[in-house]
């Protein structure tokens, strides 16, 4: 219960400046960004399974949600805040951004209903940290005019963020020195202290509260010495007191803001399962992903109608709650308090509070999304395919945009795993002398081919995508060439066509007749080239297999039998032969022929073997 309530009060007190410095990513008033940092705390505190989950606004879903509100109600380059005409506009911008937040929480309602919460896994850590981190390029970039003053239209759509550098470089003699003098003094404050607070974590009962310092302190500077008026910097005015009247969102938007919305669903409900995940694994308890969706679908849906901006699990104050003792969800409860304390009596007080220094907070609140650049090297130690997914992610959200940087990462992601499975490796199995194991030949020397038997796996699942690497694969290993079965098919009748016309070799006037042992010497010739007599094909590896599959199987089982090659199965799951068997693969293979571990079809080859050869006699007449 202490540590409960200490890491809400914590959080709570970090909610307010980051509430209203993150409603300016979202292009709405701050008090909106209260708003979100209230209603969606106390849902999740329900519903949540997350323990040490801190919900509210997140600098990358504001982002995301503040490109769509752009895009459908764009900033006018001149408006008086106090006309009749801002108050509509500020209106019709959250009216936007709240019908984000229902359609978002609907679709999770709905993936809820469908279970479907297995869905956040093809977001991957490589794609979400890579997201995240060129995520937080937008973010700084996006707060630069406000840092200096400058007073610009703000861009959205591909190449977004060399658009706003662009501007922002041609407009630089315009920049206000007031608020740049306020960016650089909130910056000297909040990077260091933020820097304390990170490295002596262990020794600090809670973290040194500098966001609502800075804004506390940059209020009274800026009311005493009216900045606003005196040197013209921009601030962030009327404040409402209380709690906001429900209203419907604006609905009519939803065919505009469909495609936009399913981004920012996916980047939110990612995020936070992924935080839930790795607190739960580092305190020994689990969450339900499917829970998960409803918690955050009712949060979003819920809030919507109090004119809520989306919200999700947020990086640095989960951070900070697990850091400050917060161990179940009622520490949202502290949250909540916290911040209702804001609403109902002290926001009113924040109204010469500059919005450089909520841009200073929004760019120094990154922190942790820049510091994932250092996963980069042991990426590449790891898995040098990975580390292609996270920098294709990360250049295609930095160079196009998030929406369409994160579908290409995905995207990517997902070609990784096709080509790798089309790819899938095809090896030699070898027995270890006198053990049960057998391992690719080429990787241990010490492993050694079963004479007469080539034992075959295949590390991944047969479908149509890869069938034809397999089949190439099994050709070159066993040597099956068109020519060579044409060859060994013409031996194999000449051979059967001998053995009807004479099944007992015979001696005739003292010398034997000779013909039909030189026809069996011509079939053993050609099958002495590749001198494989039985082929034992390891399924352990084979994850499915689906009707183009199987169909090879049975193709490559009647090209084997037509140069007198005996094919062999072990380690099938149930699936495989389930399918295998449906396709009709034992009308061209022997049942018994199919076994549970590749040492039991070894012995049994062997054993067929021996009786061959024990019965093999001459009769002679």
């Amino acid at each position: 219960m202490l540590g409960d309530t200490i890491g809400g009060l914590t959080v709570g007190v970090l909610h307010i400046p980051q509430g209203m410095a993150f409603a300016l990513l979202t292009s709405v008033a701050p008090i909106f960004g209260l708003y979100t940092s209230f209603f969606p705390v106390v849902l999740y505190m329900f519903f949540g399974t997350g323990r040490h989950v801190s919900t509210g606004t997140f600098a990358v879903v504001s982002l995301m949600t503040g490109s769509v509100v752009e895009q459908l109600v764009p900033t006018p380059l001149e408006m008086n805040s106090s006309s009749p005409e801002a108050a509509e506009f500020e209106a019709q911008r959250i009216g936007v951004a709240s019908a984000v937040a229902l359609l978002s929480g609907i679709i999770m309602l709905c993936m809820f209903g469908l279970q479907l919460g297995f869905l956040s896994t093809y977001l991957s850590e490589p794609i979400v940290k890579a997201f995240t981190s060129a995520a937080a390029f937008h973010v700084t970039v996006s707060q630069l005019q406000s840092m200096l003053g400058l007073r610009l239209p703000r861009h959205t759509g591909t190449f977004s963020l060399f658009k706003t550098l662009a501007s922002v470089m041609e407009n630089l003699s315009h920049t206000n020195s007031a608020e740049l003098l306020i960016s650089l003094f909130c910056l000297a404050v909040l990077v260091p202290v933020k820097e304390i607070n990170m490295r002596y974590k262990q020794h600090l009962r809670t973290p040194i509260p500098v966001e609502i310092l800075t804004v506390i302190i940059a209020t009274c500077v800026a009311y005493a010495s009216s900045l606003d008026s005196t040197y013209d910097i921009e601030i962030v005015g009327h404040i409402p007191a209380g709690f906001p009247r429900p209203q419907m969102p604006k609905l009519s938007t939803f065919p505009d803001i469909a495609g936009d919305t399913v981004a920012i669903t996916f980047v939110g409900y990612a995020v936070s399962v992924s935080l839930a995940m790795i607190y739960a694994d580092k305190h020994g308890y689990s969450i339900q992903p499917n829970q998960e969706l409803l918690a955050h679908g009712i949060s979003n849906t819920v809030s919507s109608f109090f004119t809520c901006f989306p919200s999700s699990a947020t990086l640095a104050t989960t951070n900070i709650l697990e850091s400050a003792g917060g161990y179940t969800q009622l520490s949202g409860l502290f949250t909540s308090v916290v911040v209702l304390i804001v609403l109902l009596l002290i926001g009113p007080l924040f109204f010469y509070l500059p919005k450089a220094v909520l841009a200073c907070i929004n760019v120094t609140s990154l922190r942790q999304m820049f510091l994932q650049f250092q996963d980069l090297p042991d990426l590449w130690r790891i898995s040098k395919i990975d580390f292609m997914v996270w920098v294709v992610t990360w250049l295609s959200v930095v160079v196009l945009n998030v929406d369409l940087g994160l579908a290409i990462g995905v995207v990517f992601s997902m070609m990784t795993v096709i080509c790798r499975t089309q790819r899938a490796g095809c090896s030699v199995l070898g027995r270890a002398s006198n053990t049960e194991i057998y391992r690719p030949v080429e990787n241990h020397n010490k492993c050694c081919e079963i004479p007469g038997v080539k034992i075959l796996t295949y590390n991944g699942p047969i479908y149509y995508g890869n069938r034809s690497f397999f089949r190439g694969e099994m050709s070159r290993l066993l040597g099956l060439t068109p020519e060579k079965i044409r060859s060994w098919e013409k031996a194999r009748k000449a051979l059967e066509k001998r053995e009807r016309e004479a099944t007992v070799s015979t001696v005739e006037r003292g010398i034997a007749n000779t013909s039909f042992s030189s026809e069996n010497e011509f079939f053993k010739s050609e099958k002495s080239k590749s001198d494989v007599e039985a082929v034992l094909i390891d399924c352990c590896s084979v994850t499915f297999v689906d009707v183009a599959g199987a169909r090879l199987f049975t193709q490559i089982c009647t090209e084997c039998q037509k140069v007198g090659v005996h094919v062999y199965l072990a380690n099938c799951n149930e699936s495989v032969l389930k399918i295998l068997t449906s396709s009709g693969l034992m009308t061209y293979m022997n049942p018994q022929h199919i076994f549970v571990t590749v040492h039991d079809a070894v012995m049994y080859i062997q054993q067929q073997r021996e009786k061959s050869a024990e019965n093999t006699t001459t009769v002679w007449v």
